[in-house]
Protein backbone atom coordinates (compact mmCIF):
# COMPACT_ATOMS: atom_id res chain seq x y z
CA UNK A 1 0.00 0.00 0.00
CA UNK A 2 1.93 3.52 -0.77
CA UNK A 3 -0.96 5.68 0.87
CA UNK A 4 0.78 7.45 3.74
CA UNK A 5 -1.62 10.18 4.83
CA UNK A 6 -5.66 10.85 4.09
CA UNK A 7 -6.65 14.54 4.76
CA UNK A 8 -10.10 16.42 3.85
CA UNK A 9 -8.26 19.72 3.09
CA UNK A 10 -5.94 20.42 0.09
CA UNK A 11 -3.54 23.84 -0.40
CA UNK A 12 -1.18 24.52 -2.85
CA UNK A 13 1.67 24.81 -0.36
CA UNK A 14 0.32 21.07 0.93
CA UNK A 15 1.02 20.30 -2.55
CA UNK A 16 4.25 21.98 -3.31
CA UNK A 17 5.88 20.10 0.32
CA UNK A 18 4.49 16.92 -0.59
CA UNK A 19 6.25 16.95 -4.21
CA UNK A 20 8.95 18.14 -2.78
CA UNK A 21 9.27 15.15 -0.38
CA UNK A 22 8.16 12.41 -3.21
CA UNK A 23 4.71 12.08 -2.13
CA UNK A 24 1.14 13.16 -4.59
CA UNK A 25 -2.33 13.70 -3.83
CA UNK A 26 -5.15 12.15 -5.28
CA UNK A 27 -8.62 12.73 -4.67
CA UNK A 28 -11.48 9.96 -3.30
CA UNK A 29 -14.17 11.38 -4.04
CA UNK A 30 -16.52 8.40 -2.54
CA UNK A 31 -15.20 9.07 0.59
CA UNK A 32 -14.65 12.74 0.31
CA UNK A 33 -10.77 12.83 1.27
CA UNK A 34 -7.53 13.15 -0.43
CA UNK A 35 -4.89 10.53 -0.12
CA UNK A 36 -1.16 10.75 -0.42
CA UNK A 37 0.87 8.70 -2.18
CA UNK A 38 4.70 7.53 -2.47
CA UNK A 39 4.76 4.37 -4.29
CA UNK A 40 7.71 2.08 -3.44
CA UNK A 41 8.46 1.96 -7.23
CA UNK A 42 8.23 5.37 -9.10
CA UNK A 43 7.43 5.79 -12.61
CA UNK A 44 9.76 7.86 -14.62
CA UNK A 45 10.77 9.12 -18.47
CA UNK A 46 14.44 9.15 -18.64
CA UNK A 47 14.64 12.06 -21.00
CA UNK A 48 17.38 10.96 -23.10
CA UNK A 49 15.79 7.59 -24.17
CA UNK A 50 11.94 8.88 -25.04
CA UNK A 51 10.46 6.58 -27.84
CA UNK A 52 8.62 7.23 -30.71
CA UNK A 53 7.00 4.56 -32.73
CA UNK A 54 7.65 4.83 -36.46
CA UNK A 55 4.13 6.51 -36.82
CA UNK A 56 4.08 8.99 -34.10
CA UNK A 57 7.96 9.88 -35.74
CA UNK A 58 5.80 10.01 -38.36
CA UNK A 59 3.04 12.60 -37.29
CA UNK A 60 5.82 15.22 -35.22
CA UNK A 61 7.58 15.29 -38.66
CA UNK A 62 4.48 16.11 -40.54
CA UNK A 63 3.29 18.71 -37.89
CA UNK A 64 -0.39 18.86 -39.02
CA UNK A 65 -0.67 20.39 -35.75
CA UNK A 66 -0.47 23.28 -33.18
CA UNK A 67 1.63 23.03 -29.41
CA UNK A 68 1.24 25.85 -27.59
CA UNK A 69 2.17 26.40 -23.38
CA UNK A 70 0.35 27.42 -20.93
CA UNK A 71 -2.39 28.66 -22.98
CA UNK A 72 -5.35 27.50 -21.24
CA UNK A 73 -4.27 25.85 -18.35
CA UNK A 74 -7.76 25.03 -16.75
CA UNK A 75 -9.40 24.05 -20.27
CA UNK A 76 -6.46 20.77 -20.25
CA UNK A 77 -7.30 20.24 -16.44
CA UNK A 78 -11.01 19.74 -17.11
CA UNK A 79 -10.79 17.78 -20.00
CA UNK A 80 -8.14 15.42 -18.08
CA UNK A 81 -10.90 15.00 -15.57
CA UNK A 82 -13.85 14.31 -18.04
CA UNK A 83 -13.74 10.37 -17.58
CA UNK A 84 -15.51 7.89 -15.50
CA UNK A 85 -13.80 7.45 -11.90
CA UNK A 86 -11.99 10.57 -12.04
CA UNK A 87 -9.80 11.65 -9.01
CA UNK A 88 -9.32 15.12 -10.32
CA UNK A 89 -11.79 16.49 -8.05
CA UNK A 90 -12.84 20.37 -8.40
CA UNK A 91 -10.96 20.60 -5.16
CA UNK A 92 -7.75 19.95 -7.31
CA UNK A 93 -8.59 21.95 -10.21
CA UNK A 94 -8.77 25.39 -7.72
CA UNK A 95 -5.54 23.88 -5.76
CA UNK A 96 -3.42 23.41 -9.55
CA UNK A 97 -4.61 26.78 -10.88
CA UNK A 98 -3.38 28.41 -7.68
CA UNK A 99 0.37 26.91 -8.27
CA UNK A 100 -0.07 27.91 -12.21
CA UNK A 101 -0.94 31.05 -11.08
CA UNK A 102 2.26 30.92 -8.99
CA UNK A 103 4.05 29.80 -12.21
CA UNK A 104 4.53 25.92 -10.54
CA UNK A 105 2.08 24.06 -12.59
CA UNK A 106 1.81 23.98 -16.49
CA UNK A 107 0.43 22.63 -19.51
CA UNK A 108 0.94 21.29 -23.00
CA UNK A 109 -1.89 21.84 -25.28
CA UNK A 110 -1.76 20.54 -29.02
CA UNK A 111 -4.47 22.32 -31.48
CA UNK A 112 -6.22 21.14 -34.93
CA UNK A 113 -7.57 23.78 -36.39
CA UNK A 114 -7.74 25.89 -33.93
CA UNK A 115 -9.57 23.19 -31.62
CA UNK A 116 -8.04 21.96 -28.57
CA UNK A 117 -7.17 18.47 -29.73
CA UNK A 118 -4.93 16.94 -26.71
CA UNK A 119 -2.48 18.16 -24.19
CA UNK A 120 -1.62 17.32 -20.61
CA UNK A 121 -0.79 19.07 -17.24
CA UNK A 122 1.36 18.67 -14.49
CA UNK A 123 4.12 20.60 -11.55
CA UNK A 124 7.40 21.56 -11.53
CA UNK A 125 9.66 22.66 -9.44
CA UNK A 126 13.25 23.24 -10.02
CA UNK A 127 14.57 20.64 -12.62
CA UNK A 128 11.59 18.60 -11.88
CA UNK A 129 8.48 17.83 -13.78
CA UNK A 130 5.71 15.61 -11.93
CA UNK A 131 3.17 15.09 -15.20
CA UNK A 132 -0.03 14.20 -13.67
CA UNK A 133 -2.84 13.17 -16.79
CA UNK A 134 -2.91 13.74 -20.26
CA UNK A 135 -5.84 13.68 -22.54
CA UNK A 136 -7.10 13.19 -26.13
CA UNK A 137 -9.66 13.73 -28.40
CA UNK A 138 -7.95 13.35 -31.49
CA UNK A 139 -5.81 10.33 -32.01
CA UNK A 140 -2.40 10.65 -30.87
CA UNK A 141 -2.71 13.94 -29.95
CA UNK A 142 -1.95 12.84 -26.12
CA UNK A 143 1.34 11.56 -27.53
CA UNK A 144 2.15 14.16 -29.40
CA UNK A 145 1.75 16.37 -26.25
CA UNK A 146 3.98 14.30 -24.44
CA UNK A 147 6.96 14.18 -27.05
CA UNK A 148 6.67 17.94 -27.11
CA UNK A 149 6.76 17.70 -22.81
CA UNK A 150 9.97 15.62 -23.04
CA UNK A 151 11.33 17.99 -26.14
CA UNK A 152 10.95 21.24 -24.09
CA UNK A 153 12.53 19.39 -20.70
CA UNK A 154 15.15 18.24 -22.88
CA UNK A 155 15.75 22.08 -24.28
CA UNK A 156 15.82 23.57 -21.00
CA UNK A 157 18.03 21.70 -19.07
CA UNK A 158 15.51 19.39 -16.77
CA UNK A 159 16.57 16.43 -15.14
CA UNK A 160 13.55 14.25 -13.86
CA UNK A 161 10.28 13.58 -15.65
CA UNK A 162 8.16 11.12 -12.99
CA UNK A 163 4.55 9.91 -14.01
CA UNK A 164 3.58 8.45 -11.06
CA UNK A 165 2.60 4.57 -11.87
CA UNK A 166 4.19 2.98 -14.94
CA UNK A 167 1.15 1.94 -17.43
CA UNK A 168 1.58 -1.03 -20.31
CA UNK A 169 0.57 2.55 -22.29
CA UNK A 170 3.39 4.79 -20.54
CA UNK A 171 6.18 1.60 -21.20
CA UNK A 172 5.76 2.01 -25.22
CA UNK A 173 7.39 5.47 -24.57
CA UNK A 174 10.21 4.60 -22.42
CA UNK A 175 9.39 4.63 -18.99
CA UNK A 176 10.72 2.54 -16.77
CA UNK A 177 10.20 2.05 -12.46
CA UNK A 178 12.86 2.57 -10.49
CA UNK A 179 12.85 2.32 -6.12
CA UNK A 180 11.68 4.96 -3.93
CA UNK A 181 15.22 5.51 -2.56
CA UNK A 182 16.80 6.04 -6.67
CA UNK A 183 13.83 8.42 -6.86
CA UNK A 184 14.23 10.49 -3.82
CA UNK A 185 17.99 10.70 -4.89
CA UNK A 186 17.56 12.01 -8.07
CA UNK A 187 14.50 13.99 -7.33
CA UNK A 188 16.76 16.34 -4.14
CA UNK A 189 19.62 16.82 -7.43
CA UNK A 190 16.83 17.60 -9.60
CA UNK A 191 15.01 20.38 -7.00
CA UNK A 192 18.75 21.94 -6.71
CA UNK A 193 18.64 23.03 -10.56
CA UNK A 194 17.10 26.16 -11.76
CA UNK A 195 14.98 25.43 -14.61
CA UNK A 196 12.42 26.97 -16.57
CA UNK A 197 9.40 25.88 -18.60
CA UNK A 198 8.24 29.10 -19.55
CA UNK A 199 9.08 31.93 -21.99
CA UNK A 200 10.54 31.33 -25.68
CA UNK A 201 13.61 29.24 -26.24
CA UNK A 202 15.75 30.44 -29.22
CA UNK A 203 14.91 27.85 -31.41
CA UNK A 204 11.09 28.35 -31.17
CA UNK A 205 11.80 32.49 -32.57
Amino acid sequence: MDVVGITRILTSADVEAAYRAGIFPMADPDRGVITWHRPKRRAILPLDSFHASRSLGALLRRRPFEVTWDRCFADVMDACADRSGTWISDEFKTIYGELHRQGKAHSVEVWMHGELAGGLYGVQLGGAFFAESMFHRRTNMSKVALAELVSRLRERGFMLLEVQYLTEHLAQFGVIEISDKKYQMRLKEALELQCSFGGILKSEV
